[in-house]
């Protein structure tokens, strides 16, 4: 696999209006893009941290995988997600090296990026998320 850095931290968070206010504190930086991914069932909230950013969750439906997270692990680091040259590329090589993956192919995510996830099971429990334009 050929990780070229963090993408960017996904955390989970009921109120993504709160969420953003504590960040921007807490960060000294504004937010520069919310945006709703309607297929995903969720809101996003970003922050640039050098070439690393910061992603805010927010469910837009009771019954997304955000707030399925948040019932049963409350506010917090949800995934990370890493920059690759190409999303499908790196899920092919990932199943082949033995990791489980929940998307076969790439699908279209906040920001306009490719993306895919491997399965929490075959990684240590965390969610890791590929990414590539």
């Amino acid at each position: 696999m050929n990780v070229n850095y963090i993408e960017h931290i996904g955390i989970a968070v009921k109120d993504i209006q709160n969420g953003i206010e504590k960040f921007e504190l807490l960060l000294g930086k504004k937010c520069y893009l919310i945006e709703d991914i309607e297929d995903q069932k969720v809101r996003t909230a970003f922050f640039q941290v050098g070439e690393t950013k910061i992603e805010l969750l927010e469910s837009l439906d009771e019954d997304g995988p955000i707030a399925k997270f948040i019932a049963k692990n409350g506010e917090g680091i949800h995934h990370i997600a890493f920059a690759v040259p190409d999303t499908n590329d790196s899920l092919l090589l990932a199943k082949k090296n033995g990791f489980r993956t929940i998307d076969n192919i790439s699908r279209k995510g906040a920001e306009n990026l490719n993306i895919g996830f491997l399965n929490p099971k075959s990684t240590l429990n965390a969610l890791i998320e590929f990414c590539s334009k």
